[in-house]
């Protein structure tokens, strides 16, 4: 009986291992979560977790608002340095362009409701059940 590694196919690996070593993601498992929501595309197709990847695929990654669009450039299915997962992908100039814009826009739109830094008093707690119309 024997078992697939990744020395099996030379020069490829899956996607989620790849996405984990690139260090998109914290944990296997959350690739493949986003691989199986449909946020990774591989050469314009929807990936699989199974999908090997090979040097000089286009990868396609929506986490949130942000897309990265980058280009495979070694492929590793170890985790290290920070160092060396920058040195796995390159990511392309329409990319990285739209992905500043997106950043940006999100930097510029006013934060969501503070709680403040204290939990509401009596006199606040009952403005809020006015406002709610609860009475009080």
């Amino acid at each position: 009986m024997t078992s697939r590694t990744d020395e099996d196919a030379p020069g490829k690996v899956r996607v989620d291992k790849w996405l984990w070593a690139a260090r998109f993601f914290k944990t296997r498992a959350l690739a493949a979560e986003a691989i199986d929501g449909g946020k990774v595309d591989v050469n314009g197709d929807r990936a699989k977790r199974a999908k090997q990847l090979q040097v000089g695929d286009e990868v396609r990654l929506r986490q949130g608002p942000v897309e990265w669009v980058v280009i495979v450039r070694d492929v590793q299915g170890r985790r290290g340095s920070a160092e060396i997962a920058r040195g796995l992908y390159d990511e392309t100039d329409e990319g990285r362009r739209k992905r500043e814009i997106v950043t940006e826009q999100l930097k510029s739109m006013p934060t969501a409701f503070s709680h403040g830094d204290s939990k509401p008093g009596k006199r606040d707690r009952r403005a809020l059940r006015r406002l709610k119309g609860d009475g009080g």
